[in-house]
């Protein structure tokens, strides 16, 4: 739902002008009402609008979070952790996502040469609110991942799980940074700053947007306490059925040798994906999903 028709909803539902004896002071108090109720819904429901003293944050802000829901995907790939000395350890990828009316939903399946297999489901509310399901290898079911593992490693790469959503755009502080190239884009620089409301392992979020795409081409965490950076860097960016992505994009720690590279080899832009598509099925004793 829009935030216009949510206004429109907010005042059809004060019922102005019903009670024509209502003294002027009681049509003022309600007037009141409606203005902090007003308040309240831009500031709770969607906390980032409020950012009319800088209305040039809302060109990069608002094109992101509308390609986040505007997602409707099927990929699959492959998820390699590439060591200081070369050696590389590759999974298979299987991801869809879309985005329904409380937010988007996102099932990843990752798997190597043996039979385990890990699966994730999360879930990004429309206020920013991250939750992740996992079926994981070794444990019985699917459960709901605690807010510790959040930044463990994806199956050993530098990808955790959290770096599967990007949910920096939808937290309540966002900071519009001076303009900068990267490589030879030009791009709008988005520092999005978790605050107490926001469950993350990140203090920030730094975003490189290319301006003529409104999609990142760079982007740097800071983790909590150790103010360690974890460094995203996005490829081959193409434009497919109107919708702009990355075929790959690669992961770096701060201090650490070697990189993990996310690549997408096939894919539908367009997959008209319904509720039923997101549902963590259990599998057999040989990793085959029980029917």
């Amino acid at each position: 739902m829009t935030f216009l028709r949510r206004v429109v909803m907010l005042s059809r539902s004060r019922k102005f002008g019903r009670y024509p004896e209502a003294r002027w002071a009681n049509c003022s108090f309600e007037a009141i009402q409606a203005s902090i109720a007003l308040l309240v819904l831009l500031t709770l429901v969607h906390p980032s609008r409020t950012f009319a003293a800088n209305p040039a944050l809302e060109t990069p802000l608002t094109g992101s979070r509308q390609r986040i829901e505007k997602l409707d995907y099927r990929v699959t790939g492959r998820l390699t952790r590439v060591e200081g000395d070369g050696k590389r350890t590759s999974y298979k990828f299987v991801a869809k996502a879309h985005w329904f009316p409380d937010g988007l939903r996102l099932l990843c399946e990752i798997s190597g040469s043996g039979s385990e297999k890990t699966t994730l489901l999360l879930h990004l509310s429309v206020s920013g609110h991250l939750t992740i399901e996992a079926a994981l290898p070794g444990e019985k079911g699917a459960n709901v991942l605690p807010f510790e593992r959040w930044n463990d490693p994806l199956v050993g790469t530098d990808f955790s799980y959290e770096d599967m959503v990007e949910g920096q755009f939808f937290w309540k502080n966002q900071e519009l940074l001076p303009p900068e190239k990267y490589g030879a884009r030009d791009c709008f620089v988005v520092k999005s700053t978790s605050g107490t409301v926001d469950r993350s392992y990140y203090d920030s979020v730094t975003s490189w947007i290319d301006k003529s795409i409104l999609f990142p081409v760079h982007v740097v965490k800071t983790l909590h306490g150790t103010g360690q950076q974890k460094e995203f860097i996005y490829y081959g960016l193409r434009q497919i059925s109107g919708a702009w992505s990355a075929s790959q994009v690669e992961a770096k720690v701060q201090g650490k040798p070697g990189s993990s590279i996310l690549v997408i080899e096939t894919g539908s832009p367009n997959a008209k994906l319904g509720r039923q598509d997101f549902e963590i099925r259990e599998t057999g004793a040989h990793g085959e999903k029980a029917r």
